[in-house]
């Protein structure tokens, strides 16, 4: 099992006060989970295949759906055909609560679509849901590979 505390996470966002914010939010609440930001999608994809990075595993995706360059929901496809990638957790954290982008997600095996609020008591709801998803999920371990089966 892995304790929470080693899952990295990629926060992919495009606008820089909602970045902020969840940092904020996680320094509050205590996560000391490593962090890194992607801009769209496309930069989220390239750090999670070590082409402009090294995020270390087992790690966990924050996304953003509406976002210039490659957004969340063409992410999420490319994520999803990837086979190094495909078991990456991965939660939705948006201001779309329109009912075509939660289904769109969760086809796509999202762990969890959660809406921004401009209520920060309901915000800081959502980031200790994430933290404490971080600290009592089992992740699959490093490696890349959890495809392959066990005997």
């Amino acid at each position: 099992m892995n304790s929470g505390s080693t899952v990295s996470i990629l926060h992919i966002e495009d606008d820089d006060v909602d970045r902020r914010a969840v940092k904020r939010a996680f320094r509050t609440i205590g996560v000391k989970n490593e962090a890194f930001e992607a801009r769209d999608g496309l930069e989220g994809l390239q750090l999670l295949r070590g082409e402009i990075g090294d995020i270390p595993e087992p790690r966990m995706v924050l996304l953003d759906l509406r976002m210039t360059g490659m957004n969340g929901h063409e992410f999420l496809a490319e994520l999803r055909q990837d086979p190094r990638l495909r078991c990456t957790n991965v939660f939705v954290l948006t201001t779309s609560d329109n009912e075509f982008d939660r289904r769109l997600a969760y086809e796509k095996n999202v762990a969890g679509y959660l809406l921004k609020s401009n209520s920060n008591i309901e915000f800081m709801k959502n980031m200790q849901l994430i933290s404490d998803y971080l600290n009592q999920s089992c992740f699959p371990p490093g490696g890349s590979n959890a495809t392959q089966s066990s005997s």
